[in-house]
């Protein structure tokens, strides 16, 4: 796998997150999200699947936010990402947005797509 690494400064960080919202890099977000190192937007959810296929190639793996609990996301989704070759994990929110932090902060590929709690 070849790794490549982002500048600390571009770094777009999750900065906290309550009922119904996200904070990125200062900026409020309500619902689902989409961060990436450079950037962070709204997200339709499980059903908008084409921002999450455009990360393909830019990123090593995607974190997958399923809310205030873990659960399985569509399998349909899963397949359709391991298919076009992008890494998933799929945790609750709150762990997502920790280990997003933590492997952007290591300067690695990552994004984020995240239910809100």
């Amino acid at each position: 796998m070849r790794m490549t690494e982002i500048t600390l400064s571009e770094a777009t960080p999750v900065d906290g997150y309550g009922p119904g919202f996200f904070r990125v890099a200062g900026e409020v977000f309500d619902g689902p999200i989409l961060v990436t190192a450079t950037s962070a937007r709204g997200w339709g959810g499980y059903d908008d699947p084409a921002p999450l296929l455009a990360l393909v190639g830019e990123v090593d793996v995607l974190f997958i936010g399923t809310g205030a609990e873990t659960a399985h996301m569509p399998a349909a989704l899963r397949d359709r990402l391991h298919e076009a070759g992008l890494g998933v994990e799929a945790m609750n929110s709150p762990a997502a947005c920790r280990t997003y932090n933590v492997l952007l902060s290591e300067g690695r590929r990552v994004a984020l797509a995240a239910l809100p709690v």
